[in-house]
């Protein structure tokens, strides 16, 4: 286990660029096995959840080609199924809960899949139901034997085209049974999809490679089935997350960042929620500027009452930036509720900022409520472990501001979504020692 010895109370200047999207990363590598065709992707995150995906479609017999540190071209035209019965497999798609998402190109492609239960972070319950009734309402068929090492089988000899509701509109779902229905016979109606810039993404790279895709952006996908894709190219987007996590890092440090190549439209709201809490920015083309703040002071609503932020499917807030709303409250002007709507348990690192010093009360599982330190009190260094990748950024980000020394233990659940963050960060005068 490897840990970060962080030395706060160091204000940081300079540029920093955002990785690739860790969460389109995901399911547009998987959709290479669509085709037989090459697939060209650049912006690809050099993280460990990505890079675990990659090494597996290789061992499913992928050719992959890299083309330069962000660009790799796929070949997916020979593909070993008998794979998918080894021990290796079993091992390597249960560590990552991407993995769920090579079921939709199995199954369109081949009209089978198998996949055993993913891991990921434990972060509450993120059930397989939205991913599993979709394929079933396509026409498939699955089962789950507990005695055969925990795998989901997947027949669909015959996919065929169906009105849906999904029965939550999550990203991977709708991402998973888009990709299913592009192959289907007949037209594909997935009401209540997901529609964050991902799926939009994703739609568009498939259009590109010969589906027929409508209502993109919307909560109604339309799919006409096709019996073929072709090859592509494909640049993914910026992380949103890495970029919000950077707002929240330079207010907290009282630092003065500008943040490269952010592609704004596609942020949302994201900008306007850190505005929320008094952080100024500038937005210069696509570069957003962020000035250093001795405070910054957090709105009430127009009565006075307390702000509440809290996470809803896109175009509302992402559930992967409260953590970081939440930890950059801890030093503002002001009191607010973090609201976490999704995940039961992402909640459960408060502990860990409490006992640095920040005056937080965890009303519930879902809910917190932090009180501003408005600068007068500074966070102190300890030692803690990072529970999943937002929050240990989250625990990143006050360490970088307390006084003293941290350590974090656990960094692997950071580096499976942020790329080589140590070395990002000490380029613009942060004091991160990887141990």
């Amino acid at each position: 286990m490897a840990s970060f010895k962080i030395t706060g109370d160091r204000r940081l200047k300079g540029e920093i660029v955002p990785q690739g999207a860790k969460n389109e990363a995901l399911q547009i590598i998987c959709a290479v096995l669509l085709t037989k065709e090459p697939v060209t992707i650049h912006n690809i995150p050099n993280i460990r959840d990505v890079n675990q995906l990659i090494n597996l479609l290789g061992d499913l017999g992928v050719r992959r080609t890299r083309l330069s540190d962000s660009s790799i071209r796929f070949e997916a035209d020979d593909i070993n199924l008998d794979y998918l019965e080894s021990d290796s497999f079993r091992q390597k798609a249960a560590a990552l809960r991407g993995s769920v998402m090579l079921l939709g190109p199995m199954l369109a492609r081949f009209r089978k899949g198998r996949i055993p239960r993913p891991g990921g972070d434990k972060i509450g319950r993120r059930r397989l139901d939205t991913h599993f009734l979709g394929f079933e309402k396509l026409g498939a068929e699955f089962s789950y034997d507990e005695e055969d090492g925990g795998f989901y089988r997947v027949d669909a000899a015959n996919l065929k085209g169906t009105y849906m509701l999904l029965d939550e509109a999550s990203v991977t779902g709708t991402a998973n049974v888009l990709m299913a229905a592009v192959m289907a016979e007949g037209t594909t109606t997935i009401y209540n999809a997901a529609c964050e810039p991902y799926l939009q993404q994703l739609c568009k790279m498939l259009n590109r490679m010969g589906a027929k895709i409508s209502g993109i952006a919307s909560n109604m996908l339309i799919v006409e089935g096709v019996s073929e894709l072709k090859g592509t190219e494909h640049t993914m987007l910026p992380d949103m997350i890495e970029i919000g996590s950077f707002i929240g890092l330079a207010a907290m440090t009282q630092s003065e960042i500008t943040i490269k190549n952010c592609q704004i439209p596609e942020l949302g709201i994201i900008p306007d929620v850190f505005k929320r809490l008094g952080i100024q920015m500038e937005f210069h083309g696509d570069d957003i500027f962020i000035p250093a703040q001795e405070r910054y002071r957090i709105e009430n609503y127009l009565d006075g009452s307390t702000l509440s932020v809290a996470d809803a499917p896109w175009p509302g807030f992402t559930p992967d930036l409260l953590s970081i709303v939440l930890v950059t409250a801890t030093q503002a002007q002001g009191t607010v509720l973090i609201h976490q709507k999704m995940f039961e348990s992402r909640l459960f690192f408060v502990d860990k900022l409490i006992e640095m010093g920040a005056q937080i009360i965890l009303c519930d599982p879902h809910r917190a409520t932090v009180i501003g330190h408005n600068r007068e009190t500074q966070l102190r260094g300890i030692r803690m472990t990072s529970p999943d990748i937002r929050a240990g950024v989250a625990l990143l980000i006050a360490a970088m501001s307390a006084k003293g020394v941290s350590i974090i233990d656990n960094i692997e659940q950071i580096d499976r979504g942020y790329q080589n963050i140590d070395t990002r960060l000490n380029a613009i005068g942060a004091e991160i020692v990887r141990l």
